[in-house]
């Protein structure tokens, strides 16, 4: 136990598997709340959706992969038949919510400005908290939001219930497409996509390279839901063949491909975190209005990150 704490590269793993822990004890609370709820639609399994995320969540690290996947599978095939409904949460009444705005002012966003700046700080004084860095931070923005707004501990816990429920589904989508996009690369996605750019583009140029690299971010990202998923794959299948042995600047290539496939992200309902998730908490009767709006300015940034691609890096 006292090595834990003998140093950062030892302590932080651990504590990263106890963030996980409470993300996982959270969901065993939205899991309570929705068998509790005296409406019987979906409450079974909506009750067996969240226990079994928690379970992935809370206790991952000593399940045996296989069962992993069965328990992925199992919350995917209630999420495919939207075996999910959103209860068990008691809204706050608009009344209170203008009360406590009135009150609270600009101070509401004190609580993630320091978490914020407290993960950037961390993460320059002590890289080995990378991966843990998040969850520290947003226990201490839990806590300083508690103190301001004088909530009390159940409180904390209904509000994260009610978000929870609201994101719903989408909250297993990223890591979801993070696996996705690891096995893409252990497949060789990267080569097939290689082999089929070369058939159709019929001179390799700065330009068609620039176009097909920042395309090829753009339309898998779309597929993906994530840059960071996509990037392995195109890299390997384009950036490498077509960019970076034509003579660009691997650093700033890269640099734009990457945000590149951040453009396709505007353009994806799969980018759940960023244009299905605001639809939720927001409960936007539009499920694309968020895209709609982005559409535009992504489309302008694609044309922009071609030029840099062919200027820029070449």
């Amino acid at each position: 136990m006292l090595n834990m704490f003998s140093s950062p590269a030892a302590f932080f793993p651990v504590f990263l598997e106890f963030v996980f822990v409470l993300i996982g004890l959270q969901f065993f609370y939205t899991a309570f709340k929705s068998l509790k709820a005296s409406d019987g639609e979906k409450k079974i399994p909506t009750f067996i959706f969240w226990i079994v995320l928690g379970l992935l969540f809370a206790l991952g690290k000593v399940i045996p992969p296989i069962v992993s996947g069965l328990l992925v599978v199992v919350i995917a095939i209630i999420s495919l038949f939207n075996g999910i409904k959103i209860r068990g949460s008691k809204e706050v009444s608009e009344k209170v919510q203008v009360r406590s705005a009135k009150r609270l002012g600009f101070k509401v966003f004190i609580p993630v400005l320091i978490m914020a700046l407290l993960a950037i700080i961390l993460a320059k004084l002590i890289p080995e908290s990378s991966s843990s860095i998040l969850g520290l931070t947003a226990l201490i923005a839990i806590v300083l939001a508690m103190v301001l707004t004088k909530s009390s501990f159940k409180d904390m816990l209904d509000s994260s219930d009610r978000m929870v429920q609201q994101v719903g589904a989408m909250a297993i989508l990223p890591q979801l497409l993070a696996a996705l996009g690891a096995i893409f690369a252990a497949a060789g996605v990267g080569d097939v996509i290689a082999d089929i750019i070369g058939g159709i583009i019929p001179a390799v140029n700065p330009w068609t390279g620039s176009i097909a690299y920042v395309l090829g971010m753009v339309l898998f990202t779309m597929i993906m839901g994530n840059a960071f998923a996509a990037f392995t794959v195109i890299t390997a299948g384009i950036g490498l063949p077509f960019v970076i042995a034509q003579g660009a600047n691997p650093a700033i290539a890269a640099a734009l491909a990457m945000t590149a496939g951040y453009c396709g992200t505007l353009l994806t309902p799969m980018a759940g975190n960023f244009n299905l998730l605001p639809v939720a908490l927001l409960e936007m009767k539009d499920k694309n209005a968020v895209i709609k709006e982005q559409a535009l300015f992504s489309i302008l940034l694609i044309i922009v990150h071609i030029l840099l691609m062919r200027f820029w890096a070449f």
